[in-house]
């Protein structure tokens, strides 16, 4: 039953008792807001943006004070709220829990850091009166202030300042200032020399949490080495991490914090949630607008080394071109199925040029079912006139073939692509080498200008001029685009891929259908 009074009962009551129960009334509101940073950030200040991924982050903040576990990292591309939540309402939020505890903010220069600091004291002065938190008489500084409470905080660059200053809660802001530095292993290093001789000693036993939101530069950043060193929470170690990239990859990264599907964009503060085409539109322009490594560093979290063991990315650039005056000789789809514990299958296009070169001109992989994958590849096909569909054999065997043959047939049933069009030959082929010996020679025809992009291709190009043969994954780009270059210039081949096994033929007194010429057209090596 609410105790609530109505208008006409506070008109009864002394002022003195009206003024207790505002006062009262106030006290319970503010209280509320501390559920968490985020809830406390847009109840303060209306102008602050709510979004799903705010929400996710505020979730990990709150389990970091309840000592669900004590080291955080997040994740996510710039300008999407992070920063000022981890670094700005999550300090000010604990202090309001907490006013004895002690608070170090820390960046990569004195600057940005005092800028937190300076956050975080106008969030005291102008709201810490609900929550007993006020800043000690004669404490203005904007990078060290004590509260009456006891704590205080201090905002200081990476490497120096935290002498004499104990410390409940770390909060360690973009570590690294650009990819120069990060690719720096002098400067790395004097990160990692910072952390281990200087913010480890002045964390507190009674109390100490650690929040890390950074901009992922390098495989060895800080984040980078933490993990390393530590591991995830999730595989016994002593990290939580909200992953949270700008196009969602479950596929590769793991469960999405927001249960978000591959493809699938990230919320922006700026930007209605519902409005997923605003957000892929956004974030497609931040894709086409930033290098292949600066995509998937700073957008995806994901950093990859500075160059693989196949081609470089200057190459890369170099062999990108709109081919505009090139006359096709020879159209072709390339397939390697999803499957063998990979769940992205590589569908790629192009053709053989009257210049004697392949040119790429498609590349439409992603995380697909067979049906989704044999569906895409047909589809391509038929919008480029292909005459062959080269499809990788070694996992799914006759029922690759068997997948393009059925979506053919339903594509044509449901009126997409007509009845009467032919469909174009299936090649079956099988990898007898592993992918570093059946990559290079590819790689050397790059080197060699017998391979051309139409175009720049972000993904792919990334796999190229990242993949080491160390790393336990198969990328599927690399194996349809390689398979592509062998079926239209077989001379570079030298058996790394060869024709799959011709149907056995048939028992003596037996009937057997022929096979359709569409499942064993011409071979790579004629």
């Amino acid at each position: 039953m609410s105790t609530a009074l109505s208008p006409d009962e506070l008109a009864h009551l002394p002022d003195a008792e009206v003024y207790q129960r505002l006062q009262a009334a106030k006290k319970a509101m503010a209280r509320d807001l501390l559920r968490d940073p985020v809830t406390l950030a847009r109840g303060l200040e209306r102008v602050y943006r709510m979004r799903p991924h705010l929400r996710v982050i505020a979730d990990a903040l709150v389990g970091l004070e309840r000592g669900d576990y004590d080291r955080l990292m997040v994740w996510t591309p710039s300008q999407v709220g992070k920063s000022s939540l981890v670094a700005e309402w999550f300090p000010f939020w604990w202090l309001c829990r907490h006013g004895e505890d002690r608070v170090a903010v820390t960046s990569y220069s004195d600057d940005l850091a005092m800028r937190r600091g300076k956050a975080i004291r106008r969030y005291i002065t102008e709201y810490g009166g609900e929550y007993d938190l006020e800043l000690l008489a004669g404490s203005s500084a904007a990078q060290d202030y004590d509260t009456t409470a006891g704590g205080g905080v201090r905002s200081v660059s990476i490497g120096s300042g935290l002498t004499g200053f104990d410390v409940n809660v770390l909060v360690v802001d973009d570590p690294h200032k650009d990819r120069a530095d990060a690719e720096s292993a002098a400067s790395r290093e004097h990160v990692q020399d910072w952390w281990s001789s200087a913010a480890l000693k002045r964390l507190q036993p009674d109390r100490n949490a650690v929040a890390v939101v950074q901009t992922r530069w390098h495989p060895d950043d800080f984040s980078g080495r933490r993990l390393e060193e530590e591991g995830r929470l999730e595989e016994g170690g002593r990290w939580k991490v909200v992953h949270l990239p700008a196009i969602a990859n479950p596929s590769k990264f793991g469960p999405d914090p927001l249960s978000r599907e591959d493809g699938d964009p990230l919320p922006h503060p700026k930007i209605r949630t519902k409005n997923r085409r605003a957000l892929l539109a956004w974030w497609a322009d931040v894709k086409a607008t930033s290098s292949v490594r600066d995509w998937h560093s700073m957008a995806q979290g994901d950093p990859q080394p500075t160059e693989g063991a196949l081609v470089s990315r200057d190459l890369l650039r170099l062999i990108r071109d709109p081919g505009g005056s090139v006359e096709p000789q020879k159209i072709a789809v390339a397939v390697d199925p999803s499957g063998g514990g990979r769940d992205v299958a590589g569908v790629i296009g192009g053709f053989l040029g009257d210049d004697k070169r392949v040119w790429i001109t498609h590349d439409m992989s992603a995380a697909m079912s067979s049906a989704e994958w044999s569906t895409t590849a047909c589809v391509l096909a038929f919008e480029t006139n292909a005459s062959v569909i080269y499809v990788e054999w070694n996992f799914g065997r006759d029922m690759a073939v068997l997948a393009l043959e059925t979506s053919w047939e339903t594509l044509q049933r449901d009126g997409v692509i007509p009845k009467g069009h032919l469909m174009p030959l299936i090649d079956p082929v099988r990898a007898k080498q592993g992918k570093l010996l059946r990559a290079a020679p590819v790689a050397q025809q790059m080197v060699q200008d017998r391979v051309r992009l139409r175009g720049a291709f972000t993904d792919l190009e990334n796999e190229w001029a990242t993949w080491q043969d160390t790393d336990p994954d198969s990328p599927g780009r690399i194996d349809a685009s390689v398979i592509l270059v062998y079926g239209l210039i077989p001379d570079a081949n030298n058996g790394a891929i060869v024709h799959a096994p011709l149907p056995q033929a048939p028992n003596p007194g037996t009937r057997q259908q022929p096979p359709s010429a569409s499942r064993y057209g011409r071979r790579i090596s004629e």
